[in-house]
């Protein structure tokens, strides 16, 4: 049960994070999801690190549960990016709908591999 709380709290910790950062970064930037590509990108820095540490001197099942699957889970949005994609296509954007999808996967991955840099 207390596993179960700790993925609740992180989760909801990292869904009104993602929340702020979008009342944050979107009205700046209205043409592009940059504050999705953000959320996304942090999300898979954060495992990153926390893989890093696995495999170094190791990390908590709690501390997994509540930052990896709860606020990451919470934070990134795969759901998100899609609708945001498809609008930029069907509004007769498809270069910004192509940078995006390009974009989340080049810079995601980068980001996780960052993340392993940290020890």
């Amino acid at each position: 049960m207390f596993h179960l709380l700790l993925v609740f709290i992180g989760g909801g910790l990292g869904s009104a994070a993602r929340w702020g950062l979008s009342l944050a970064i979107q009205p700046l930037l209205p043409r592009f999801p940059w504050a999705t590509l953000a959320a996304n990108g942090l999300s898979c820095f954060i495992p990153g690190i926390l893989l890093a540490q696995q495999l170094g001197t190791g990390v908590t099942e709690q501390r997994r549960l509540l930052l990896a699957v709860g606020f990451c889970g919470g934070f990134s949005t795969f759901s998100t990016f899609s609708a945001e994609t498809l609008t930029l296509w069907q509004g007769g954007q498809q270069t910004l709908a192509a940078m995006n999808v390009l974009g989340s996967l080049v810079i995601c991955f980068a980001c996780l591999l960052l993340g392993l840099k940290f020890q």
